[in-house]
């Protein structure tokens, strides 16, 4: 055997025991990559007061609101009032047309005219058989026929007069006219519409009383009882006021099976009609206590509970507390037990991190900064001294050197 082939075998051999380690090594596990250290926000847990007293959403009501309509049928031909128009009592708001009711008052009054020509025709008759009577010409039967039939000369008289002034008043209800001082809340019929007698039409806030509108469960509702006071805030802000409940309605609403509430406030410094306001009954009020909040992004859903970050100061890592939750007070949740007084909980970002990991308090590019520059100026300062000081030795031992020299 010749030496290349003698290389070349021992090179196979060596070439076959270096494959299990080429496979051993690509089969390896790679390192595990290290989680990165996130900055996040945290507050420390402390205690405030919780006013334990509900607020509702209201609406400010006239006390008192008419539907008015027609009182006679007809097509509606003219419409004078206007959504949130104020009017005054008397004010035309609206017109029907009138034309046939208008013949119908002619016709009364043709009637009235042919009853009045019939009840002169029997006075007359009854005044000639009268005489006639004093004189013997005629029996007293006679005279009794002229005497009915005069009397039902005068009941027909009378009843066409009736009968005119009904039609006029007929008439006149063509014209809708507001019978209070307010302001139109609703349009319910525009012009050219036929309407039966009674249809709403428009619809009137009359000025005077008001009252705060809102709805209660009825877990609350039996706790209201009328004359109680409440406090009325403005949903924009602005002074609170103070009413009495007026009227509690005694069955739900067949929708959301909720109780209305009436509170009556002073109509002289009432917010406007319709407005947004606030309304905390003060028997539902309860005495303030200390309680521990978060923030609502510091609670996250851990199996069928809820659960807070909590940072470990000595190795700056997060670890899940599991919590539990009073109520909701606004955009903060009061929170029961899990958690006490001093303790930092993460406030953002709770979903993306995991127990153990480690975390950086977060600071704002301002707050960075600043920091930045505080930790630049103390630096200069600290190595400004030792400068300073070894300019100051020199300046001494200056003098001396000049003196030896000389």
């Amino acid at each position: 055997m010749t030496a290349s082939a003698v290389l070349s075998s021992r090179a196979r051999s060596a070439a076959w025991l270096l494959l299990p380690a080429i496979f051993l090594a690509g089969c390896s596990p790679k390192p595990v990559a290290e989680e990165p250290v996130r900055a996040v926000k945290f507050v420390t847990v402390g205690t405030s007061d919780f006013d334990a007293q509900p607020e509702f959403s209201a609406e400010v009501r006239a006390r008192v609101e008419s539907r008015l309509g027609f009182r006679v049928a007809g097509k509606i031909t003219r419409r004078q009032a206007e959504l949130g128009q104020r009017v005054q009592a008397g004010q035309v708001l609206a017109q029907l047309d009138p034309q046939d009711y208008k013949l119908a008052a002619d016709a009364a009054r043709a009637q009235q005219a042919a009853a009045l020509t019939n009840r002169d025709l029997a006075a007359a008759d009854l005044k000639r058989y009268a005489e006639l009577r004093q004189q013997n010409f005629i029996s007293g039967a006679e005279l009794e026929r002229r005497e009915t039939t005069w009397k039902a000369a005068q009941a027909q008289l009378e009843q066409a007069q009736a009968q005119l002034a009904s039609q006029g008043n007929q008439a006149a209800y063509t014209t809708l006219v507001a019978d209070v001082a307010g302001v139109i809340t609703a349009i319910e019929a525009e012009p050219g519409q036929v309407v039966q007698a009674g249809t709403p039409v428009v619809r009137i806030a009359q000025d005077g009383a008001r009252d705060v509108v809102f709805a209660v469960p009825e877990d609350r509702a039996t706790l209201i009882k009328t004359g109680t006071p409440v406090t009325v805030r403005g949903w924009s802000g602005g002074s609170e006021l103070q009413g009495q409940v007026r009227e509690v309605a005694a069955s739900a609403d067949a929708v959301t099976r909720t109780y209305s509430v009436k509170v009556a406030i002073d109509a002289a410094t009432s917010p406007p009609l319709g407005a947004t306001v606030y309304a905390r009954p003060q028997a539902l009020a309860h005495a303030s206590t200390a309680v521990m909040k978060l923030p609502t992004s510091a609670l996250r859903q851990e199996g069928k509970g809820s659960a807070v970050w909590v940072l470990d100061k000595s190795t700056m890592t997060v670890r899940s507390q599991p919590v539990q939750v009073a109520t909701a007070d606004g955009n903060e949740a009061v929170i029961a037990s899990g958690i006490a007084p001093g303790m930092m909980v993460v406030a953002a970002g709770v979903h993306v991190l995991s127990p153990g990991q480690k975390v950086t308090i977060y600071q704002s590019k301002e707050a960075a900064a600043a920091a930045a520059n505080a930790a630049a100026i103390a630096s200069a300062k600290a190595s400004a001294q030792p400068v300073a000081a070894v300019a100051a030795t020199n300046k001494e031992i200056a003098p001396g050197t000049t003196g030896a020299a000389k």
